[in-house]
């Protein structure tokens, strides 16, 4: 699929957003006043900044308020509702927490819970496409899960937990490209599966469904280079968990290498981002021979 610019930045800032969230809500770390402000302010600037994203790639922004009431239906109004309460519940807990120094507990775990559901109808938007297999298994969710989970034990200074996590995700992006290669060719889709003409014999195209470029083209048909995508791997792996799982173990690192590690954790994300979209074959491309 053609990488978009509006959801590579809504899935990776959101993802940080609400992976910060999970953490503040779980009290770590414990602030109050001041320094609450600050983590806060970065959370949702990152959460809510990567939902205005989101919406630039609707094909008709202003009627983005649907997208709530079809929450027994659809991942993403799910996503809406979701990311909607969890904001609302963080606002309260980190208004007291500022201005008032209070910290709930209870209202804490209920603000990461949501943040964390949130991720998680995120990660289904696009694991239930059975269109699209590379995404269509169950390490899809935990990509995405994970990688938002560490990069916001990143931001929330969680040495600890950010070194599990970068590793748990870096090992499941790995698992994820690895099944992900192998997922087109065992959905066993072809032109005469697509068609419903595979029982004729073998189906080819006589000509092309189009003339010229159209929606389906720009959007759905993209082949990256194998040459490309293995650069880009490469660079995910290594900005994106390793180089800052190393960071963040240095004995007696500071906020100075903590930030190089987020930074570095933020830029291997949206590497990782634009090839989740780029290597996603989607089976309308086997219309116009972008698939064999």
């Amino acid at each position: 699929m053609h990488p978009s610019p509006s959801v590579i930045i809504f899935t990776t800032l959101s993802g940080l957003g609400f992976g910060l969230m999970i953490f503040l809500g779980l009290g770590a770390p414990s602030v109050t006043g001041w320094v609450a402000f600050w983590f806060y302010l970065i959370a949702y600037v990152l959460a809510v900044g990567g939902l205005m994203a989101s919406a630039f790639h609707l094909g008709h922004p202003e009627r983005a308020l649907k997208a709530f009431t079809q929450w027994h239906t659809s991942w993403l109004s799910r996503e809406a509702v979701a990311a909607v309460a969890a904001l609302l519940v963080m606002g309260i807990y980190a208004a007291l927490a500022v201005f008032f120094g209070l910290r709930i507990p209870a209202l804490g775990w209920l603000g990461a819970a949501l943040s964390l559901l949130t991720l998680i109808a995120t990660a289904m938007i696009y694991t239930q496409l059975r269109t699209v297999p590379r995404w269509n298994h169950v390490l899809t969710p935990l990509h995405l899960v994970s990688t938002a989970l560490a990069g916001g034990a990143l931001l929330a200074g969680q040495v600890t937990p950010a070194s599990v996590l970068l590793l748990a995700a870096g090992l499941i992006q790995i698992g994820h490209w690895s099944v992900g290669d192998t997922r087109f060719a065992e959905a066993g889709h072809t032109l005469g599966s697509a068609t419903g003409l595979g029982s004729r014999g073998q189906v080819r195209a006589f000509e092309p469904p189009h003339t010229g470029p159209n929606y389906l083209l720009r959007e759905m048909v993209y082949v990256v280079g194998r040459k490309h995508a293995l650069k880009l791997r490469i660079l995910a792996a290594g900005f994106g968990y390793a180089l800052p799982l190393v960071l963040i173990l240095v004995p007696g690192a500071g906020h100075v290498l903590g930030g190089i590690a987020v930074i570095s954790h933020l830029l291997g994300v949206f590497a990782s981002r634009w090839l989740f979209f780029a290597e996603a074959e989607h089976v309308v491309g086997l219309y116009y021979g972008a698939r064999v």
